[in-house]
């Protein structure tokens, strides 16, 4: 069904006399003024709303006809009310070619599997029980989940809001506030960092998945070069484990490299997974949500079959509940450390997707009327949920490693994502069939990798063709994909040499850091202050058509959140970073970074947070005024912010644009009657 822009103005068919006659001038002027409808314009001066292109008139038998108007179309020029003569033929307008459409969504359940596995993902595995087993255990749950409710759920929310109601990327979505466009920038450069780091986890995921397919896997004590690693079992001093060695050796070779200024050469094998990795991705993307939408009906689906069984499997294991024991251990004392807080907002971040620009991608292909706060719950709730128990799996399988080595839980492991790439290989090589195991991990932790991922390309690609709409070209998406992922792929080479685990940890703690926090306030305050809390509610309300009443108790509490709630809480979370951030020197295992690389780190996040001020300037110096004026203008929706709203609602209601037809005596009256 074709859909029609929403607006007024009036247009009339003209027979084969091109010269109006006095009533119908007066018609037009006299409509014109009682219903606020533009008059017309000859076809060379009408431009239709939002493309630029003429609005060419159709060819008529040379019959006398009654004048109509049509109230379905938009923005246009002012002209001036008085009717112009139109002598000679008609022009023959230039046609220009219309960019293409923007996608939708085949099905609903394709956006809500897209977002699922976009949140859920390697960070709910090898990061949320990792930042657990740091962080004092089961204690770190308490921030978590109020980071998620007054943080998380409102800020999710404000997210898919955003993006399906402006139906727009990052960046383009800012009509609704030009001050703040910035944000949509450094949303932009927040996914470009993680994507360039998170696809080198995926790429250590296939090599581990490579490696499972022999018997007996290559870090078990059942295979020969390993045996020295193997004996002693009770010895006194920490004894080195093979799976230790073989991902500090085999897989990374950081101890070849001396730190983050000796990156050394590239590990070949883990070039061609990370070659391998982005192929994937390039490929299952090749069409859009069209392409991407189907794959995540499995790989968003998959792990959660894996979580299950493991933890099914876990729970037959001896020692299994010391370590769901220690997973659920309180250590109080851990909540007066910033450390606490700060990971509990980065994993809310990081999680939820929140502060990237995916999400509110994801969210503009969908349909207008579409039940946001029904969405945020279920895929919010989901994932961090999904994170919990997926801890369950993880601390069961190391309560079991412990018991067989005899030692505490908080000692099996080093810190750092190697939980997922030293533990728990080594706990898998202690299970009967050993090898089916590890494929199983290792698959599901490259599916949710790449369903990530899928999320972040997303939010940078919606980004660019909002931006540019002519790359909307199916040719000219294609080259733009490549060379985005031919970009990462080249500049991820720097964290696949062997010092490139320093790299990997220096960006994974700057990127996702204090410039994320930043990015989610200033979003946080702009829609809040800047475009009105109470507009956006509106908004909201005016997308769900019916909603029952709990949506509006939930509306209520969300509005109170984001005017005053979730902006102190980002706030307080914002210094207490800063405050830790400098009184905690970085570190990698014994390695302590050197101060020109924490001051590289800062920059990151510095780049990040000055694209909000410099695009803010720029929206600025492009009005005119005085400051306060040009203050005022900048914080005002564009008249195209709600195009693609009422393209959307108009789609649903006409097909054909509304005529109505005047009769004759309309136009003898006096034009000083009554209509």
């Amino acid at each position: 069904m074709a859909k029609e822009r929403q607006g007024q103005h009036i247009s009339h068919e003209k027979n084969a006399d091109p010269a109006p006659g006095p009533g119908l001038a007066w018609a037009e002027l006299h409509l014109a003024q009682v219903s606020g409808v533009r008059p017309f314009l000859p076809p060379a001066e009408q431009e239709m709303p939002g493309t630029g292109h003429l609005d060419t008139p159709e060819p008529l038998a040379p019959t006398t006809l009654e004048p109509t108007v049509n109230i379905f179309q938009m923005e246009g020029p002012t002209a001036d009310p008085t009717p112009q003569s139109w002598p000679g033929p008609q022009p023959q307008p230039e046609i220009l070619a219309p960019n293409p459409p923007r996608e939708t969504w085949a099905g609903k359940y394709e956006f809500l599997l897209s977002c699922l596995g976009y949140c859920v993902g390697l960070g709910n595995i090898w990061r949320f029980p990792y930042l657990c087993y740091r962080n004092g255990g089961g204690v770190f749950l308490i921030p978590y989940f109020i980071m998620l409710l007054v943080m998380g759920l409102p800020l999710f929310l404000m997210e898919l809001s955003l993006g399906q109601y402006g139906a727009a990327g990052p960046i383009t979505v800012w009509k609704c506030c030009p001050l703040l466009k910035g944000v949509g920038v450094a949303m932009l450069i927040v996914s470009s960092l993680v994507s360039l780091y998170y696809n080198v986890i995926i790429a250590w995921a296939f090599y581990y998945l490579g490696s499972s397919f022999q018997s007996p896997l290559p870090w078990s004590c059942d295979a020969p070069w390993n045996a020295d690693f193997c004996q002693n079992a009770s010895g006194s001093a920490r004894r080195v484990s093979p799976s230790e060695v073989f991902w500090n050796e085999q897989v990374l070779g950081v101890t070849h490299s001396s730190g983050l200024g000796d990156p050394g050469p590239v590990r070949w094998p883990l070039a061609l997974c990370l070659l391998a990795a982005w192929s994937l991705v390039f490929l299952c993307m090749l069409k859009g949500i069209r392409s991407s939408g189907k794959v995540v009906y499995f790989t968003a689906t998959f792990p959660y079959l894996v979580i299950l069984i493991l933890i099914i499997r876990g729970a037959t294991l001896d020692g299994s509940l010391d370590g769901v024991r220690f997973y659920l251990s309180s250590d109080w004392s851990r909540l007066q450390s910033a450390q606490v807080w700060s990971d509990a907002a980065s994993q809310i971040f990081y999680s939820l997707g929140i502060g990237f620009g995916g999400l509110l991608s994801m969210a503009s292909y969908n349909k207008f009327d579409n039940n946001v706060i029904r969405d945020t719950l279920v895929i919010a709730i989901g994932n961090c949920c999904t994170s919990f128990f997926a801890g369950f799996a993880i601390f069961s399988v190391l309560g079991h490693m412990a018991w067989r080595k005899q030692v505490p839980v908080g000692s099996v492991a080093d810190s750092g994502p190697g939980l997922a790439f030293v533990a728990y290989p080594e706990a898998v090589s202690l299970l009967p069939g050993s090898p089916f195991w590890s494929i199983l991990f290792f698959l599901m932790l490259f599916t949710l990798g790449v369903d990530t991922l899928f999320g972040n390309i997303e939010g940078i690609t919606t980004a660019i063709l909002d931006e540019f709409p002519a790359l909307r070209d199916w040719r000219r998406k294609t080259a733009l994909l490549g060379a985005l992922c031919t970009s990462f792929y080249l500049l991820g080479l720097l964290l696949v040499t062997q010092g490139g685990i320093f790299w990997f940890t220096l960006i994974d703690r700057y990127s996702t850091g204090f410039g994320l926090i930043i990015v989610a306030l200033f979003m946080c305050l702009g829609i809040a202050f800047c475009y009105g809390v109470n507009q956006f509610c509106q908004d909201i309300t005016d997308m769900i058509c019916w909603y029952p009443p709990w949506c509006s108790h939930m509306l209520g509490y969300f509005k109170v959140c984001w005017a005053f709630f979730t902006p102190c809480l980002l706030l307080f979370t914002l210094i207490y970073t800063f405050l830790d951030m400098y009184s905690v020197p970085l570190r990698y295992g014994t390695y302590e970074y050197p101060a020109w690389g924490t001051s590289l780190g800062v920059c990151m996040g510095i780049l990040t947070c000055l694209q909000i001020p410099l695009w803010a300037a720029v929206a600025l110096c492009r009005e005119s005024g005085t400051l306060s004026d040009r203050f005022q203008k900048a914080t005002q929706p564009l008249r195209s912010w709600r195009t693609a709203t009422a393209q959307d609602v108009a789609g649903d209601i006409i097909d054909v644009p509304f005529t109505i037809t005047l009769p004759g005596s309309d136009f003898t009256a006096s034009p000083h009657g009554t209509v």
